[in-house]
C-alpha cells in the first residue's frame, strides 16, 4: 500500500484527478475496452471531480469511453432527491462531462427489492469486466463507502445500517438534523472494492488523522474497513498533511522518503500548469 503525503488537499486531489486521467487516456488507446471506474461521494472527491470536469473541457479527456459504478446510496432517497447521490454525481462529474447517462450506475435506493438490487449490482460489475479504479473516501471511524466498522472484509454489496458517527457525520448535508438522514443505504461491499484492479482513496483532515493512523499503521482489521487496502496490490492513500497528524514521525517519513520521486514529479508537473 502506499501512502502519498501531499501538503494539502487542493494538492492531493489535483493528483488524484491527474491520475485518473492518465490512466484514462492510456485505456482509450485500447479502443475496444472501456475504462471501468468505481465513484464515490462526499466531500472528499468534490475538488477530484472539478478537475475532472475541468479536464475533460479544456484538455480533452473524454468519459465516451468510460463505465461507473458508485459505491453506495441511501435507501428511501430517489434520484432526484436533493441529497441522493444519484443527484451528486449529476451535479459534480455526470453532466459535466460525456458520459453516457446508461453508463453512469447508482445502486437504485428506491428499489422495490434491495437484496436483488444488490445482487444485480454486483453482476453488473463483473459483467462490465470489472472495476478498473475505484475511488474511494475514508469516514472519521475509517470505514470505505459504508462498510460500517464490524463489516465483513469479505462483503458484497449490500443493505448496511448506518451507524451514528455516520449518520451525525451526515447530518450536514440534511440541514444539521440527523433525524433527516436515513439510516439504510446500500454499499459495495469490502471484497467488491478489493476486486478491482486498482484502488485509490482520499483522506483529508485532522478529523481522518486517528482513523488513518489506525489504517496505516495498525492490523488489517473489520473495524477501520479501510485498512483493507493493506491485502490490496495496487492501492494507494492519498492523503494530506493535516491527516496525519496522529501518524508516528518515522511512519510519515518513511512514506515521504519512498513517494519522493513520484511527488517531485508532481510538482514539475504542477509548476508547469499555474500561470
Amino acid at each position: 500500500m502506499r501512502l502519498l503525503i501531499h501538503e494539502n488537499s487542493e494538492e492531493a486531489s489535483l493528483w488524484t484527478a491527474w491520475h485518473i486521467a492518465d490512466a484514462m487516456r492510456e485505456r482509450a488507446k485500447d479502443a475496444g475496452r472501456p475504462f471501468v471506474l468505481g465513484l464515490p461521494t462526499g466531500d472528499s472527491p468534490r475538488r477530484v471531480y472539478a478537475e475532472l470536469a475541468r479536464l475533460h473541457r479544456e484538455e480533452n479527456l473524454s468519459f465516451a469511453n468510460a463505465r461507473s459504478f458508485n459505491m453506495d446510496e441511501y435507501v428511501g432517497l430517489g434520484a432526484d432527491h436533493p441529497q441522493s447521490y444519484r443527484r451528486f454525481m449529476r451535479e459534480n462529474l455526470f453532466d459535466l462531462v460525456d458520459i453516457n447517462p446508461v453508463h453512469a450506475r447508482v445502486p437504485d435506493g428506491m428499489a422495490a427489492d434491495l437484496d436483488a438490487e444488490c445482487a444485480r449490482y454486483e453482476k453488473d460489475i463483473a459483467d462490465a469486466g470489472g472495476i478498473d479504479l475505484f475511488l474511494g473516501g475514508m469516514g472519521s471511524d475509517g470505514h470505505i463507502a459504508f462498510n460500517e466498522p464490524g463489516s465483513s472484509l469479505l462483503s458484497r454489496t449490500r443493505v448496511e445500517a448506518l451507524n451514528m458517527e455516520t449518520v451525525e457525520a451526515n447530518a450536514r448535508f440534511f440541514g444539521g438534523d440527523a433525524a433527516l438522514v436515513p439510516k439504510r443505504a446500500l454499499t459495495v461491499g469490502v471484497a467488491t472494492v478489493m476486486d478491482a484492479r486498482e484502488v485509490v482513496a482520499v483522506v483529508f483532515g485532522r478529523s481522518k488523522a486517528r482513523a488513518l493512523k489506525a489504517v496505516v499503521e495498525g492490523a488489517v482489521s473489520h473495524m477501520w474497513t479501510l485498512s483493507c487496502l493493506q491485502m490490496h496490490p495496487r492501492a494507494t492513500i492519498v492523503c494530506d498533511e493535516a491527516a496525519t497528524d496522529e501518524l508516528m514521525v518515522k511512519t510519515a517519513r518513511h512514506f515521504k522518503e519512498v513517494e519522493r520521486e513520484e511527488l517531485a514529479a508532481f510538482r514539475r508537473r504542477l509548476s508547469g500548469k499555474r500561470p
